[in-house]
């Protein structure tokens, strides 16, 4: 039996896929990236190695992709992260045509046709602004972890808009709401309510274009989705583990670029 790898590796986090070659997945790994890429990708593909019970030496093909690809001696092939998004994404649901993948550090929106392959794309990679890290840092500002910040956001009975997508600045309005004792559930909204306006922009540049899927570590927060649905009028398609989707699309197009 050949095994292939994928392997993204991300600002915040590191995913490792290692799939059989009738495309079965057999383990998956996530490691914080650190300030070290290589011994991120090493941790999280020993730990994917483990689980799949296999050697490195068994691997037939490796595909590295995300920011950091460019840092890792010893892949076989390097690929653009929204390539491996679309061909992750639709091979866990054929049905996609458009997918939204927020990250740490940016977000993207990917036209996809009904091979998996990239049509067009929209990128925000220069502002924090509708991305994992405007929600991280916003949850620190209420001293919440990132599952219960987007929950809370759903019991929100007065949204209260943020006038500030700046970071720096909507971390000091979200000050002065507090000081003001507004309801935090509302405050939480009116910021989810920010992002998700950010990547709707980001999402009309593109269109929407068949079934929606949703990866990142972001797809996780149920506040961000409720009210990506609510704009989209519909369901999103979202895998149970969203942060993988990149790295599933590497080991794919490992097995492809190996065949």
């Amino acid at each position: 039996m050949t095994y292939f790898a994928g392997i993204d590796i991300g600002s915040l986090t590191t995913e490792v896929v290692i799939l059989k070659g009738n495309d079965r997945m057999v383990s998956s790994a996530i490691d914080l990236t650190g300030t070290d890429c290589n011994e991120a990708v090493e941790q999280a593909l020993g730990q994917a190695l483990s689980r799949a019970g296999i050697s490195r030496s068994q691997l037939s093909f490796i595909v590295a992709t995300g920011y950091g690809r460019i840092t890792i001696p010893f892949v076989d092939k390097k690929i653009t992260e929204i390539s491996c998004h679309g061909v992750g994404a639709h091979h866990l649901f054929p049905d996609s045509g458009t997918v939204i993948d927020i990250g740490g550090q940016d977000s993207k929106v990917i036209r996809i046709d009904k091979q998996g392959k990239v049509l067009d794309f929209t990128m925000n990679d220069k502002c924090a602004a509708g991305t994992g890290r405007f929600l991280e840092v916003m949850a620190g500002a209420f001293r919440l972890s990132l599952e219960d910040f987007g929950a809370l956001s759903l019991k929100s009975k007065r949204e209260i808009p943020i006038s500030s997508v700046c970071t720096v600045f909507a971390e000091s309005e979200v000050i002065s709401l507090i000081a003001q004792n507004q309801a935090k559930e509302d405050i939480i909204r009116g910021l989810h309510r920010a992002v998700v306006n950010r990547i709707w922009s980001m999402v009309q540049i593109v269109g929407v274009h068949g079934a929606v899927t949703m990866t990142g570590g972001v797809a996780k927060n149920l506040g961000v989705v409720a009210l990506l649905e609510e704009k989209l009028g519909g369901k999103i398609h979202i895998h149970s583990e969203p942060q993988i989707v990149g790295a599933l699309g590497a080991a794919l197009l490992a097995k492809r670029l190996f065949i």
